[in-house]
């Protein structure tokens, strides 16, 4: 009767990150822990999020308590904190494309594009993503 909306989807190891980042979508990542009110609440709007953009992006939770190294990979230094990663936009310039043009696989380096923490706006994020790539559904 009633259609199950996406989720952000857990992740338990950090080697579940690797494969969402090798499809080229940008990468939500909400860093929180258990017994935290802000990322509760944050973790409604990250849902919401995952059921918008369910083909063009991935968002994922981590939390830090029970995911070894999470924390210092990624400088987490209180949650919820949120990162997205993604692969680096083109430029057009002859200059640009003369530097990259010994630099091999400069285009598929994944970098972190966004960084904050505490509560965020749901738009604020939106933005962030569709600047990155990711489209609504």
């Amino acid at each position: 009767m009633f259609a199950r909306r996406k989720k952000a989807t857990p992740i338990k190891s950090l080697d579940e990150l690797d494969p969402l980042v090798a499809s080229g979508k940008p990468v939500l990542i909400d860093f929180m822990q258990m017994g935290c009110a802000p990322c509760r609440v944050m973790d409604g709007i990250m849902n919401e999020l995952a059921a918008e953009y369910p083909d063009s992006a991935h968002v994922v939770k981590i939390d830090v308590a029970k995911v070894p190294g999470a924390a210092e990979k990624f400088n987490v230094r209180s949650t919820p904190t949120f990162v997205l990663l993604g692969r680096p936009q083109p430029k057009n310039s002859a200059k640009s494309k003369k530097a990259n043009r010994n630099k091999p696989n400069s285009r598929n380096k994944v970098t972190s594009r966004w960084r904050a923490n505490g509560l965020i706006p749901k738009d604020q994020i939106s933005r962030v993503l569709e600047s990155n790539g990711a489209r609504p559904s």
